[in-house]
């Protein structure tokens, strides 16, 4: 044995997992619709679920999908609109709680990063956005004390119970130019809120890392939703996915702001969004065979 840190893990998945167009081409004919989530879950390490971002679920729902999915798989969890685009970070504190009260904590130990998503015509505010950030709760037990201050909403459907210990993830995906600066950087930094490596027509592309993990959003480089990933545009993801864990420099002509030297080895999460043609679910397997190698080959090393 080397005596080094181990490699950070890494899961490539799908962001959502109910579309009409992937039956019959992901999903074998005849399979059912409640059983999608189960056959995807053994086919990916992490799926992002979507359906947060649009309207408050129900911990049944929750509970549900724990159960479907293997011991050792993670959900991410996409914050809510809500607060994001139609409060615009302003006055969050009780809508924060409703979204953790809608049974996010039933995920238990497989509840990942919470993903935040700014719409396109948000700027970079820093004193707005540090606000934000000094609200959101980040362990199970803090998550769960803040759930208990939900509103009328979620009278009788609540689940304030913290089901797992540790550290929430938390991740911020922007759209917008003004988000091309140093202090952006710095206070994702100061905040430990790690930064959406966004990979789409039109928003920038920063790889920066600003905290312990990497999240990476890959929506299609030449069609956003649509357009699938060509094998060496795979592998240039599975090259940068390979230092980020490995905590080791990597050279960039992208638009990286300040480059960690921190040599610290990272987990890393990949969620493929180009779901429109049906791209998703197959680049994401391609990833995952182009980033097994790696990680077997370095393990050799070791």
């Amino acid at each position: 044995m080397s005596g080094k840190a181990a490699p950070g893990k890494v899961r490539i998945g799908i962001s959502g997992w109910l579309y009409a167009g992937w039956r019959g081409r992901f999903y074998p004919e005849g399979l059912k619709q409640r059983s999608e989530l189960e056959y995807a879950a053994r086919k990916f390490a992490s799926i992002e679920i979507n359906g947060t971002h649009y309207s408050l679920q129900r911990p049944e729902s929750f509970r549900r999908w724990h159960a479907e999915t293997p011991e050792e798989f993670v959900f991410a969890v996409k914050g809510s609109r809500y607060i994001t685009h139609m409060l615009q970070l302003n006055n969050v504190e009780t809508a924060i709680a409703n979204f953790f009260a809608q049974g996010v904590l039933c995920l238990g130990p497989k509840l990942g990063p919470i993903l935040w998503q700014l719409p396109k015509r948000t700027r970079f505010f820093p004193d707005k956005l540090a606000s934000f950030f000094d609200q959101l709760p980040r362990s199970h037990a803090d998550a769960a004390k803040l759930a208990r201050k939900h509103d009328t909403r979620l009278s009788g459907r609540a689940a304030t119970k913290a089901e797992a210990r540790g550290k929430i993830h938390h991740a911020l995906e922007v759209r917008h130019e003004s988000f091309l600066v140093p202090e952006f950087i710095e206070l994702l930094r100061a905040h430990d809120v790690g930064l959406v490596v966004s990979d789409a027509v039109g928003w920038p592309l920063l790889l920066d890392v600003t905290a312990d993990f990497v999240y990476v959003r890959l929506h299609g480089s030449r069609q956003l939703y649509a357009s699938g990933y060509r094998p060496d545009e795979l592998a240039l993801w599975a090259n940068r996915i390979g230092h980020w864990r490995m905590g080791s420099a990597m050279r960039s002509k992208d638009r990286a702001i300040s480059p960690s030297r921190d040599h610290v080895r990272r987990d890393v999460y990949v969620y493929f969004d180009n779901d429109a043609k049906v791209r998703a679910p197959f680049d994401a397997l391609a990833l995952a065979e182009l980033v097994q190698p790696l990680r077997n080959s370095r393990r050799r090393k070791a």
